[in-house]
């Protein structure tokens, strides 16, 4: 692929569809992509950096010779939609829940981060002064991309401008286009209060937004309804389905929604049987962003114990 971004890696899934998978230490933090629906151009999420975007709508105008029409955001997460603004000649798409979420809290979320600014700003400096006396090699790469990815949320504060969407859908929206069709679906809340996909039948592609995580472990919140998610997953594998980008990770397939589904099962058998083991599995030994299993467990078994609570009550 002749196109460079040091936010993301740009790869050609077939003419016309393109995922843009987040770089470590750039300004993406997830998953994007475009697709050319022969007279229209759909960007698919928008990153969590308005320089991130650029760099996306940058490539998609590259590669399919005009500027994109509308935008999907997947879900309300940052990482997914704080560079909609780079985007405010097109349509702006979610579900209406989405839409919601993203206008309740992120107003006060992205005034409290520029508010602390300074306070960044120090952080990182610390961070550089510490990086100096760092020996591990392993240790110091991490370091410096964790450093790379602050000055990327550093750059872009000044110039944040919260975009919501212009339109929203309930379950379903169809494009039909002169070169293939593509069709927007929701099954609920799964990882986020609501997600969202992009499903490309007639290339079995889907963009699989949050849903999928690639050979990385998910993030569970307060929000998270696993036994939904597990139903959405389920829903898609029903699909003629070759191809899923996932929000995190690399481009994978459909035995890769089988095995973030049996992931989620682990831990919803946890939560039945009100056990919590620390030791992580022997198949997620490999997976980055170990931490989060740890994160996971303790998500869990903290809302297992506030349910708890409750039926005392």
């Amino acid at each position: 692929m002749e196109f460079y971004s040091k936010h993301f890696e740009l790869n050609k899934i077939n003419e016309g569809i393109f995922a843009a998978i987040a770089k470590d230490g750039g300004g993406a933090v997830g998953n994007a992509g475009f697709v050319d629906l022969g007279d229209k151009t759909i960007i698919f999420d928008t990153f969590n950096t308005q320089q991130a975007a650029e760099d996306l709508k940058t490539a998609a105008e590259k590669f399919t010779g005009r500027k994109p029409s509308c935008v999907i955001n997947s879900h309300w997460h940052g990482d997914h939609i704080r560079g909609n603004q780079v985007f405010k000649d097109a349509e702006i798409l979610s579900t209406h829940r989405t839409f919601e979420q993203m206008k309740n809290v992120h107003p006060e979320r992205i005034r409290n981060q520029k508010d602390g600014m300074d306070d960044l700003s120090g952080y990182i400096k610390k961070l550089i002064k510490n990086n100096c006396s760092i020996e591990t090699p392993n240790e110091k790469i991490n370091m410096d991309k964790k450093i790379a990815f602050l000055k990327e949320i550093e750059s872009s504060l000044p110039g944040l401008n919260l975009t919501l969407p212009t339109c929203t859908f309930q379950t379903e929206f169809e494009f039909i286009g002169q070169k293939r069709k593509a069709k927007l679906i929701s099954f609920g809340s799964g990882h986020s209060i609501c997600d969202s996909i992009l499903y490309l039948p007639d290339d079995h592609t889907a963009f699989m937004g949050d849903l999928l995580f690639v050979e990385t472990h998910p993030s569970f919140f307060e929000e998270s309804n696993l036994e939904n998610w597990i139903k959405s997953l389920e829903a898609v594998l029903q699909f003629n389905l070759q191809i899923a980008i996932p929000g995190h990770g690399q481009v994978g397939t459909a035995d890769h929604l089988g095995i973030v589904k049996n992931y989620i099962k682990r831990f919803v058998s946890m939560k039945q049987e009100d056990s919590f083991p620390e030791k992580m599995p022997y198949e997620y030994l490999h997976w980055s962003n170990g931490e989060m299993y740890q994160q996971n467990i303790k998500m869990i078994s903290e809302k297992a114990l506030q349910k708890k609570e409750e039926a005392m009550k």
